[in-house]
C-alpha cells in the first residue's frame, strides 16, 4: 500500500509573515518531525500569487498580499525546508485553494492495492480542508487522515470547525 504524505503551504506568509499567527508558529516543530519520519511519498503544496494579487477575486475578498512568487513570505519556512532537504519530494505551486495539480500527481502513483493519504500544513480552515475535501471526492475509498497537532487555522475555532467538518466527511483526525 503506498503512503503519501501532503504538506500544506508551510510557507512564510502563514507561519510569521502577512497572514501568521502564533498556533501556525507552534506547530512548526510537530510538521518537522513528522517529514522527517515519514516513510512514503511527499507533496509540498506552495500557495504561489503574482503581483496582481490585489486584483483577484481573493484579494479582493483576502485584501492581504502574501505568497508573492520569489517573495520571502512564498518561500517555506527554513525548518520545513531543512527536514525536506533530504527527502524526495515534488512540490507543487497553487494560485487557489485546492490543487488539482495534487490530485493528478496522486493518481499518477495510486497502485492497485490502495494508498493512504496523510495531510498536515496550513491554514487547517482553508488549504488544508479544500485540498483534503478535493482528494476524498476523487478517491472515496481510500484513507485519508489529519495530524491535527501539525496544523493550524486562521483562528483557533476555525481550526476546530474545519476538523469537525473533515470528521463528517469521514477523514480520520488525529493529534488533537
Amino acid at each position: 500500500m503506498k503512503k503519501v504524505l501532503v504538506v500544506v503551504d508551510m510557507q512564510n506568509d502563514f507561519i510569521d509573515g502577512a497572514l501568521g499567527t502564533k498556533e501556525a508558529v507552534g506547530i512548526v516543530e510537530n510538521a518537522v518531525s513528522k517529514i522527517r519520519n515519514f516513510e512514503g511519498t511527499i507533496f509540498v503544496t506552495m500557495d504561489t500569487h503574482q503581483d496582481n494579487y490585489m486584483e483577484t477575486a481573493e484579494g479582493k475578498k483576502l485584501p492581504v498580499p502574501h505568497c508573492i512568487k520569489m517573495t520571502d513570505g512564498w518561500q517555506l519556512n527554513e525548518k520545513v525546508k531543512a527536514a525536506l532537504a533530504d527527502r524526495d519530494y515534488k512540490t507543487l505551486e497553487k494560485g487557489t485553494f485546492g490543487s488539482t495539480a495534487l490530485v493528478d500527481e496522486i493518481r499518477k502513483i495510486k497502485g492497485s492495492d490502495g494508498m493512504e493519504m496523510e495531510f498536515i500544513g496550513l491554514c487547517t480552515d482553508i488549504c488544508v480542508v479544500s485540498n483534503v475535501l478535493l482528494l476524498k471526492a476523487y478517491f472515496p475509498e481510500e484513507k485519508i487522515t489529519v495530524d491535527a497537532g501539525c496544523c493550524a487555522g486562521v483562528t483557533p475555532e476555525s481550526h476546530k470547525a474545519a476538523l469537525e467538518t473533515m470528521k463528517m466527511c469521514q477523514i480520520d483526525v488525529v493529534g488533537e
